[in-house]
């Protein structure tokens, strides 16, 4: 008897790949990758491109995610959000009012750090 422990092999989807690409060819020709589960059989990949702009994707599960980066051209898979990934990141004006929802009309909140 025989036990086979392999994970099975996923398919990294044609438009994500095309995306991601399209991104990274847009924003410095490289970009580093954090794979980061956010709901149950969902897995953002979000994209840190050598500008220092952020960019996502999401995808069904972990596989999937690890695929997408395997097929993209010039994207390195990042262990997290570390020290020297983090001090490249530059989001573009206005990003973090798109991601802070009813937040960003508050007046009492001081401005983001490249919105002053």
């Amino acid at each position: 008897m025989s036990t086979d422990t392999a994970q099975p092999t996923a398919t990294a989807p044609e438009r994500v790949v095309k995306a991601v690409d399209e991104f990274v060819s847009t924003h410095g020709g490289s970009a580093n990758a954090v794979l980061q589960p956010v709901a149950v059989g969902r897995v953002r990949i979000t994209l840190v491109g050598q500008d220092g702009v952020l960019g996502d994707q999401v995808v069904r599960d972990l596989p999937t995610a690890r695929a997408v980066v395997d097929a993209a051209a010039n994207v390195t898979l990042a262990e997290g959000w570390g020290r020297e990934l983090t001090s490249v990141v530059t989001p573009a004006p206005g990003h973090w009012k798109k991601m802070a929802g009813w937040v960003a009309h508050q007046t009492r909140f001081p401005k983001a750090r490249n919105e002053r």
